[in-house]
Order: structure tokens, then sequence, then C-alpha cells
């Protein structure tokens, strides 16, 4: 039996939204490395520092949440000689959830003064226990049972 794994992407909200549409995960400007340690059946939390890519606004909420479907990490030509790679999502409907109510009981969090360091590498694993927390504030009582 696979054990399933929880991950947290990092993408502004324009971004997210994108993802979300086309019901496909993309990390770290599209690199592949990030996907390919996700195996199917894994759970994906995005996290939106801002609102939008070219802008500061700040957003800090949790935005997206969906489940990793199939093995496949495939390459998508975006044209000006821009080819990220992507796996396919199975979003759930939620609600963006702000992360500072959170931030002092999320363990992945070593420093609540300095908790945006965690995400400053564009994914990271968390363990089940941070990512049912989450989850259950950004999805409804009914759906809370499929993880």
């Amino acid at each position: 039996m696979q054990n399933n794994r929880y991950w947290i992407g990092v993408a502004s909200r324009d971004h997210v939204i994108n993802a979300v549409k086309g019901g496909f995960v993309q990390l770290c400007h599209g690199k592949q490395a990030p996907l390919k340690k996700m195996s199917t059946g894994d759970w994906i939390i995005y996290y939106s520092p801002k609102i939008k890519f070219k802008e500061s606004t700040p957003h800090q909420k949790f935005t997206a949440i969906g489940k990793v479907l199939g093995d496949d990490v495939i390459q998508v030509d975006m044209g000006n000689n821009f080819a990220p790679f992507r796996r396919s999502i199975d979003f759930i409907s939620c609600n963006e959830t702000p992360i500072h109510p959170l931030i002092s009981q999320l363990s992945f969090i070593k420093s609540t003064k300095y908790w945006g360091y965690s995400f400053k590498y564009g994914h990271l694993e968390i363990n089940e226990k941070d990512f049912k927390l989450i989850a259950e504030k950004m999805v409804n009582e009914k759906e809370i049972r499929i993880f």
C-alpha cells in the first residue's frame, strides 16, 4: 500500500487560478525536479504570497488544494522559449484561507517571526497533520473525509 505524501507549492494567485482551470500543477517556474518527487495519490496545497506574478500586492493565503493524478510529468510549449513541466491534478472546491491564523500551529514553520522563509524554495513536503490542519480550513465539512 502506498503512503500518500503532502506538498505545498508556492505561486501567485493568478498562476494558481490558471493551474486550477487547466487541472495541472507547475512548480518553481516550470522545473521538472519537484514534480518528479510527487506520486499518484499525493496531495498538494498551493500557497500564494501575492496576487499577481509581476506585482507585489500581498495575498498570503492558501489558494487551492488537489490530488495528483497519474505518473506522467509532461512538458508544455508555451512559446517564447518557455516549456514548463506539469503534472495532472484533480483540484477540489475550496475557500482561500489566510495563513496568519495558522502560522503558530504549522510544524514546518520554524520561526513565527520569519515564517515566510519556509516557502523560499517554491515547494516543500509537509506532514499529514499540517496538511489536514490547512485542508480543514479550506474545504467544507462534506469533503474533508476524502483526505
